[in-house]
C-alpha cells in the first residue's frame, strides 16, 4: 500500500526530447513556465488561507470561554510542531516527487481539516485536526521552491522566488479581512468554512496548473534550456539522499535555520496573536483590527516582489545585504508598532505596513533563498525542508510561551478578563533583533556548487 502510494506521487521517468525547434521549443517551456508559476504563487497562498484562519477567531473563543489563551497556544503550536518536521520530510521527497500531485493533495487535505475544525468544540480534537493541518500544510512550500528551481534559471530565480513570496501575503490578506468579515457577521465557525471551501476550489485547479519536471514531458532541463551551468544536475555518482545528508556539514544553513527560526517567532507573533493583540491591548473591535493587521501582507506584497529584485540588482545577488536593510525595517516596523503613541490609529497601521513590507523579505532570505544560494540545486527541497524545520519549531514554541505569557499577565476584575501583553512583546520584539544579529554572521559565506 504504502509503496504504491509513494510510486503515484513519485517524479515521472525521463521521456526522450521532443523533436522541436526552437521557435516551438520556446513557446511550450513559455506556457509551462507560465502556467506552473502562477500555480505555485495563488496555490501558496491558499495555503495560508487554512493556516491562518485560527488568528481571528481567537477573542470569539475566549469570549465563548470555550478556550484559554494557553490553550489556543498549544492548538497553535501542534500546528507548527508538526509542521516542522513535515516540512523536513516533505522537503525530502519534494526532490523526488511530481510537484502536480504532491502540492495539490496538500492544499485539498488542508480544506478538509478547515472544515472539520469548524464542526467541533473539543480541545483535543482541536490539537489533533489542527496537527494534522500542520502536515499537509508542510506540502506547499517546498514543492514550490522545487518547482523553481526546475523550470527557472539561476539568474531568474531571486526576482521570481521575492514574487511568489507574496502569495504568502495574499492569503495573510485574505485571512485577516475577508475571513474577519465573514466570523463578525456569521460567528468563528463560518471563518473556517469558508476558508475549507475556497482551499478547496484552489487545490483542484492546482491539479491543471502545475506540472512535474521538464524532463518527464520530453523537455530538456532548465540548465540545458537556458545554458545555465549551475543549474545543470550534478554529476558523480552519490545517490541522491547521501548528497542530501550532506547538507548537515554546512555551517552556514544551521545558522540560517537558527536566524529563521527567531525572525519565526516575531512573524508568527504577530500572524496569531496580533489581532488579539489590537483588540485587548488598543481596544479595537474584530472588524477595526482586521484591516490594521491586513495592512502587513498588502503591503508585504510589496516588499516581497522588491526582495528579490532588489537583491539581484541592487545587490548583485547578495542575500546578506539584502538581509541587513529588510531585518533593519522589521525591528523599526515592530518598535512603531509596539512602543509608539497609544491612541493613533495611523501610527499603528505604519507600523504595521512597515513590518509587513520588511518581513516578506526578511522571511524570503533567511526561510530559504539564502541557503538554497549557498548550496547545489539538487538538494533544494532538503535545504528548504532543513530550514523549514528550524523555522516552525521557532513558531511553535513561540505560540506556547507566548500563550503562557499572555494567560500569566491576565487578570480579572468584576468578571471582566484583561490580559497584560508586556512581557508577550518583549519576547516578540528581541526575537527580531536576534534574528538579524545571527543573520549576520554569514555574511562571507561563499556558494558552494558541490557538497
Amino acid at each position: 500500500m504504502l509503496s504504491r502510494l509513494l510510486n503515484f506521487y513519485k517524479t515521472g521517468p525521463d521521456l526522450p526530447l521532443q523533436d522541436l525547434s526552437q521557435e516551438d521549443l520556446d513557446r511550450i517551456y513559455k506556457k509551462h513556465r507560465r502556467s506552473v508559476f502562477l500555480g505555485i504563487t495563488i496555490g501558496y497562498g491558499f495555503f495560508y488561507v487554512t493556516r491562518l484562519s485560527l488568528s481571528v477567531v481567537k477573542k470569539p473563543i475566549l469570549d465563548a470561554g470555550l478556550l484559554t489563551a494557553t490553550e489556543l497556544g498549544y492548538i497553535g503550536s501542534a500546528l507548527f510542531f508538526v509542521y516542522a518536521f513535515g516540512k523536513l520530510f516533505n522537503g525530502l521527497l519534494s526532490d523526488y516527487a511530481n510537484i502536480r500531485k504532491f502540492m495539490a493533495t496538500g492544499l485539498i487535505l488542508s480544506a478538509l481539516v478547515n472544515l472539520a475544525f469548524g464542526m467541533t468544540s473539543l480541545f483535543w480534537v482541536f490539537v489533533v485536526l489542527w496537527g494534522l493541518n500542520g502536515w499537509v500544510q508542510s506540502m506547499g512550500a517546498a514543492p514550490s521552491v522545487v518547482t523553481l528551481s526546475q523550470w527557472f534559471a539561476t539568474k531568474e530565480r531571486g526576482s521570481l522566488y521575492g514574487v511568489w513570496y507574496v502569495s504568502h501575503s495574499i492569503g495573510e490578506a485574505i485571512t485577516f479581512v475577508g475571513t474577519a468579515v465573514v466570523v463578525s457577521a456569521f460567528g468563528w465557525r463560518a471563518g473556517f468554512g469558508v476558508a475549507g471551501a475556497l482551499a478547496m476550489a484552489m487545490g483542484i485547479l492546482l491539479i491543471f496548473l502545475l506540472a512535474d519536471r521538464p524532463r518527464t514531458l520530453g523537455l530538456p532541463t532548465i540548465g540545458e534550456y537556458k545554458d545555465d551551468p549551475l543549474a545543470l544536475p550534478q554529476k558523480g555518482t552519490t545517490p541522491l539522499f547521501r548528497t542530501q545528508l550532506k547538507i548537515l556539514k554546512v555551517p552556514a544553513v544551521w545558522i540560517l535555520g537558527l536566524a529563521s527560526a527567531l525572525t519565526y517567532v516575531s512573524r508568527y507573533a504577530i500572524n496569531n496573536w496580533g489581532i488579539l493583540y489590537l483588540q485587548e491591548v488598543k481596544g479595537y473591535t474584530l472588524a477595526q483590527a482586521g484591516p490594521i493587521m491586513g495592512t502587513a501582507p498588502i503591503i508585504g506584497v510589496l516588499g516581497g516582489a522588491l526582495s528579490g529584485f532588489i537583491s539581484d540588482k541592487v545587490f548583485y545577488t547578495n542575500r546578506h545585504k539584502a538581509t541587513l536593510l529588510y531585518g533593519s525595517l522589521q525591528i523599526v516596523g515592530l518598535g512603531i508598532f509596539f512602543y509608539g503613541p497609544p491612541d493613533n490609529v495611523w501610527l499603528d497601521y505604519l507600523g504595521m505596513g512597515i513590518f509587513g513590507f520588511s518581513v516578506a523579505g526578511t522571511v524570503a532570505f533567511l526561510g530559504g533563498l539564502t541557503a538554497i544560494d549557498l548550496t547545489p540545486r539538487e538538494v533544494t527541497g532538503a535545504v528548504m525542508g532543513f530550514i523549514g524545520l528550524f523555522s516552525y519549531l521557532g513558531a511553535s514554541l513561540q505560540d506556547i510561551v507566548s500563550g503562557w505569557l499572555i494567560d500569566s499577565g491576565k487578570t480579572v476584575t468584576d468578571g471582566v478578563t484583561v490580559y497584560n501583553f508586556d512581557a508577550a512583546v518583549t519576547f516578540w520584539f528581541g526575537a527580531a533583533v536576534l534574528s538579524l544579529a545571527v543573520a549576520m554572521t554569514v555574511w562571507n559565506v561563499k556558494p558552494r556548487t558541490v557538497l
